[in-house]
């Protein structure tokens, strides 16, 4: 069964290179489990959190928001399955720490890991199966600092570990290491008195991932595939009917910061079968990327994600969420509604659902997924 499966991935594969070389430019990355919402609030709300209040897995959407917390520390815990149509042990988990040092500092760390399950490798049908299981994950810590009341810089450090080549097939393969470095940060306004109700603005900024390209052969001209460096922005509002009644809305867009793919690939007949990547260093390729996509400013636009999210809570206590993402057909198609509700007991332990629905032809490997999140508080 798990050859089958693995076997069945290596077509989904193969698939949709077929589609990305004839029409798609679909930018790749190595660890692309980074772009995935690691917890169910801000799955459930479009996922998307740069901007939205802050809450204990700050530290995956932006870590500046973790000096505005009410508690002095939080702990977090997620587990999200990953093509659960097909398979029962393809994963993303997570877990998050922050700790307040005083009322405008504090530091958090996390640890993501993602397993793409056990692979059983035959040669042949009577030998005893060779099982791999290949994994990726990574460790990163941030120091976040207030410098007015209503806005906060951080800068975080991650140690990322991909491990996803079976040996078994190619020894000239091996996993593949990296670091990188986040910038970002959050503004939280004053509560504001409208005629109707009140209000709080937010916005929030994260330059993520900037880092190195990962090298998974041996060779000295192996190929290096970079990272997903990403820029997200985003802003939104909270409307407070009354003490007990709430609406908070965001709109975020993110941007890969990695080169486009521009370079054409051609067959023997000189007709130009692929696209790919140029090989650039990765900080050539952070400003690239904002000028380098084959049809111009047209299709730099394309490159850009949407998601709008709304969440309602009661007493913040109980909260109803709902929200939309975007992406454009050539650049990998994922358009998805999401839903999600989460609970908050005596303020100190914190339990999140959602769910995602895709509206694409193209399904997500997270469509009929409920993901869970377990978040506690300290004071």
């Amino acid at each position: 069964m798990a050859k089958m499966r693995y076997q069945l991935l290596i077509i989904l594969m193969l698939i949709s290179n077929s589609i990305n070389s004839q029409e798609r430019r679909v930018i790749t990355t190595a660890v692309p489990f980074l772009m995935i919402a690691s917890d169910a609030r801000a799955a459930g709300i479009g996922e998307q959190g740069v901007a939205t209040s802050m809450d204990n897995f700050s530290q995956h959407w932006n870590p500046s928001k973790y000096v505005f917390s009410e508690s002095s520390s939080g702990l977090a815990f997620s587990y999200t399955p990953y093509l659960s149509k097909l398979v029962n042990d393809i994963f993303l988990a997570n877990i998050s720490y922050y700790k307040k040092v005083d009322e405008r500092s504090s530091w958090s760390a996390s640890l993501k890991y993602f397993s793409l399950g056990d692979i059983d490798i035959l040669q042949n049908p009577l030998d005893i199966p060779i099982i791999e299981n290949p994994n990726e994950f990574t460790l990163d810590a941030a120091y976040s600092l207030k410098l007015s009341e209503n806005f906060a810089l951080s800068v975080a450090g991650r140690f990322l570990l991909s491990d996803v080549k079976l040996q078994t097939f190619d020894s000239e393969t091996e996993a593949a290491s990296s670091f990188a470095v986040d910038i970002s940060g959050y503004f939280e306004s004053d509560t504001k008195s409208y005629r109707n109700f009140d209000g709080v603005i937010r916005a929030g900024f994260n330059i993520s991932n900037i880092g190195p390209k990962m090298k998974y052969s041996k060779l000295n001209n192996g190929t290096e595939s970079f990272i997903p460096t990403n820029l997200r922005l985003g802003s939104g509002f909270e409307f407070i009917f009354d003490s007990n009644n709430s609406l908070a809305v965001t709109l975020e867009i993110n941007k890969l910061l990695v080169p486009s793919p521009s370079v054409e690939v051609f067959n023997s007949n000189g007709n130009i079968v692929a696209y790919r990547q140029p090989d650039i260093g990765f900080l050539q390729g952070i400003f690239k990327s904002f000028g380098d996509a084959p049809d111009g400013i047209a299709e730099e636009f394309k490159e850009l994600t949407y998601s709008l999210g709304f969440e309602y809570s009661f007493n913040q206590s109980f909260f109803l969420r709902s929200g939309y993402f975007s992406e454009h057909e050539l650049k990998g198609s994922r358009k998805f509604i999401t839903i999600g509700t989460g609970f908050n007991t005596s303020r100190n332990l914190n339990i999140d659902l959602s769910y995602l629905i895709s509206t694409s032809d193209v399904i997500s490997p997270l469509e009929n997924t409920i993901r869970l999140s377990l978040g506690f508080n300290f004071q």
